[in-house]
């Protein structure tokens, strides 16, 4: 349920000066910064339901960005704090659990850990992401791997057409009707595979390529005149984000499609298209022998039990330490010839 904050300056007419999207949820679907546990300990303790709760975020989608939204000017950093301050106070005065931003930039992340009185908890987590570093085709990127998985990459993608598999990439005007019917197809497959319940319904995707057609870069695999298997991505003005994948029999009878779809359609999408960077979301570590790079994300978290609040504190200094060796080891399986720097956890 929508209880989006907005701060207004009543000296100047009511003008918004500073929101933050803001839900009430009963659940933690749909999330991708998992908090079951938390759930599950804040009933075991004797402290009553941990639901309802507020989040703020982007329903459904594991993209990092800003989340405290605040008009620039002379009084931007005393307009956030208020905004922090306000944010937690809703959430006391909405007797709910807690609250959590997830998926906030890291500056939001330390700015609210660290100058909120200590009242905002930080989480760390990691999504794989393709970094463009000026590449002028697939085969400069390429250059780029060590000779060994630059030879593994030409071998699936050379699998993946095999049998006759045509692969193609559609945006704006190319899309149909029937390209959307075959990709829900996909959808409910991996749901069904994944997830159990989907959440996305036919017409949202045909609404989607009618709203937004310019946005999607729509992966298709096609064999013998039949659609089996497809990637849906959505571009901004700097990166293509990786969204929902499927194939007929979950693909397994076409073991190379998904890292072909997925991956590698995307990275040479990104390249023509002079796009920043590909973020492919969380799970999945090989994505990194694909050209996918750790990178960490952030969130701040609100728990109003001051006692919870201290065990939820305990376990993420724990979780941050593990992230940021998980970030190390991660990085020695870089598939590049030169190592990347890794970021501070």
């Amino acid at each position: 349920m929508p209880q989006h904050l907005v701060l207004r300056d009543a000296a100047q007419a009511d003008s918004v000066v500073a929101c933050c999207p803001l839900y009430l949820k009963g659940h933690s679907y749909g999330e991708y910064v998992f908090d079951h546990s938390w759930a599950d300990a804040h009933q075991r303790l004797g402290l009553g339901r941990y639901y309802p709760k507020l989040q703020s975020c982007v329903p459904f989608t594991p993209v990092p960005g800003p989340r405290l939204l605040v008009k620039p000017g002379p009084y931007k950093e005393n307009i956030t704090r208020a905004l922090m301050q306000t944010l937690y106070q809703v959430a006391e005065g909405m007797n709910v659990s807690s609250l959590h931003l997830t998926f906030c930039t890291q500056e939001e992340s330390m700015c609210m850990a660290g100058r909120a009185g200590g009242q905002y908890l930080h989480r760390t987590g990691i999504q794989y992401h393709f970094q463009n570093k000026g590449y002028s085709t697939f085969e400069a990127y390429l250059a780029d791997l060590r000779q060994s998985k630059r030879k593994a990459v030409r071998q699936e993608r050379k699998r993946a057409r095999e049998g006759g598999i045509h692969v193609s990439r559609l945006t704006g005007a190319d899309l149909r009707p029937s390209h959307w019917d075959a990709f829900y197809e996909f959808y409910l497959d991996t749901s069904s595979r994944k997830w159990g319940t989907p959440y996305l319904t036919r017409d949202f995707f045909h609404r989607l390529g009618e709203a937004m057609p310019d946005q999607v870069v729509l992966v298709m695999a096609q064999q013998g005149g039949r659609y089996i298997a497809g990637a849906l991505n959505m571009q901004g003005s700097h990166t293509l984000y990786g969204r929902n994948w499927g194939a007929l029999g979950g693909g397994d009878a076409h073991k190379f499609l998904h890292f072909e779809l997925c991956y590698y359609q995307a990275i040479e999408h990104a390249i023509a298209a002079g796009l920043d960077r590909v973020e492919a979301g969380a799970q999945g570590e090989h994505k990194i022998q694909r050209g996918y790079t750790p990178s960490l994300t952030h969130s701040c978290h609100y728990i109003c039990n001051p006692d919870f609040r201290s065990i939820v504190e305990n376990f993420l200094h724990r979780e941050r330490a593990g992230v940021e060796f998980t970030m190390r080891e991660l990085a020695m399986a870089s598939p590049f010839r030169e190592v990347p720097g890794l970021p501070h956890v």
